[in-house]
């Protein structure tokens, strides 16, 4: 198999053209081996770039575990590897586990437009919401020397979400328009160094009680920036901003 590996704020991902369909039948175990850390090509997920009616292509996800879902940074790389096969020009539309998506690229930044969110709720002081996967919004302070992996493993493992697991974000205010933010992202099972889907939830729930139309986020892995607009508990015209960028490209025996 002929790969490519992209990384969006540090968070990482195996990329493959899947186009001519060769690769339809990878299956989870292949998933899996493919994004482990020692004995495959490492990443904190797959993803296949597929032909799709009435699209420029599909992004087929899969976290290193082999589970599905849509990732906010995976979506972002998609976006920088199907420009780099020359799928499209400047801005494009594709489909994903939750729906139709615009993008555009210029100068290795890529701008993402999420899906509009409903409501966010709230779990005792903490929120949920979905943007495009569930997340769990907990404030905190010095998240620098925060335990991440136990509190984030406790949550992702309690009562009301070890069924069907959701990603934990833990949030420290920095100034008035940036936030700090660290994942722990079910599918993984560990903190990753950003988490696109998550930086989105943190920041809405920033914005619920902020007059502004963008807030800075920082990530272990770098900074990206969210745009929204609020209509009371729901938001719209949601956009992700960051980097992506290719790191290498090989070929793997999957045997």
């Amino acid at each position: 198999m002929e790969f490519y590996k992209y990384q969006g704020t540090g968070n990482d991902f195996v990329m493959i053209d899947n186009r001519s369909g060769e690769w339809d039948d990878l299956s989870i175990e292949n998933v899996q081996k493919l994004c482990d850390r020692r004995f495959g090509i490492g990443a904190d997920g797959l993803i296949k770039i597929n032909t799709a009616e009435g699209y420029d292509f599909e992004v087929d996800y899969y976290n290193s575990d082999g589970s599905k879902s849509f990732c906010g940074n995976g979506a972002r790389c998609s976006v920088a590897f199907a420009f780099f096969l020359d799928i499209f020009e400047g801005k494009c539309r594709f489909t994903a586990i939750d729906g139709e998506h615009e993008a555009e690229i210029h100068n290795g930044i890529v701008k993402l437009k999420m899906g509009n969110v409903e409501t966010i709720s709230n779990d005792g002081d903490d929120k949920v919401t979905d943007t495009g996967s569930p997340h769990y919004v907990k404030y905190v302070e010095d998240l620098v020397n925060y335990n991440v992996f136990a509190e984030g493993n406790s949550i992702r493992n309690s009562e009301n979400y070890k069924e069907k697991g959701i990603n934990v974000n833990f949030v420290e205010k920095i100034t008035d328009d940036e936030i700090f933010v660290r994942t722990y992202e079910r599918g993984v099972e560990d903190e990753t160094y950003s988490c696109g889907t998550g930086v989105t939830a943190s920041a809405l729930t920033f914005l619920q009680n902020n007059d502004l139309i963008s807030v800075k986020v920082k990530t272990l892995g770098g900074n990206l920036k969210v745009y929204a607009e609020k209509n009371g508990n729901s938001f719209k015209n949601i956009w992700l901003e960051g980097p992506a960028k290719q790191v290498f490209k090989g070929r793997i025996d999957l045997i």
